[in-house]
């Protein structure tokens, strides 16, 4: 039951990503050119889509783990890295894979680069040695690093 429940909820986000524009990245390339023609409209989408979000994580908050409040280098590259690559080419991860189904030559090469980006980003996870070494790193530290998608 429940990977129905995931595919209908895949479906339907897929279906208001292409309802509401996002899958075209001259309408977000507009949205982001505010000293040019300047496209307000996705503005709403993202209003919504806060509203709606904020209603159904407060209702799942005793299911999710707790929120980290910490800013690190990794967070800080990792949000750089994805507005410079949204603004460049107007795709974000959600609206790449959907329009992938268009068969769009740029929407491949970008949900391809993302691909090879997220393995890149998992190589270079993997180098990492923790502060006291490799005795040093617990399950949690495991946990944590799969939890965020390490």
């Amino acid at each position: 039951m429940r990977p129905l429940f995931a595919l209908f909820i895949g479906l339907l986000f897929g279906a208001g990503l292409c309802l509401s524009g996002m899958t075209s990245p001259a309408k977000v390339q507009g949205f982001l050119d505010i000293s040019g023609a300047w496209d307000p409209s996705l503005a709403f989408v993202m209003a919504g889509a806060i509203g709606i979000g904020l209603v159904f994580f407060r209702l799942a908050r005793r299911r999710l783990p707790a929120p980290s409040h910490r800013i690190d280098p990794a967070l800080v590259t990792g949000s750089v890295v994805f507005g410079i690559g949204w603004g460049l080419v107007g795709y974000c991860p959600g609206p790449a894979l959907t329009a992938i189904a268009s068969l769009d030559p740029k929407a491949l090469t970008f949900a391809a680069a993302m691909l090879a980006g997220t393995a890149l980003q998992r190589f270079v996870a993997s180098l990492r040695v923790p502060a006291g070494g490799l005795a040093s790193a617990t399950t949690d530290d495991a946990a944590a690093a799969n939890a965020c998608g390490a």
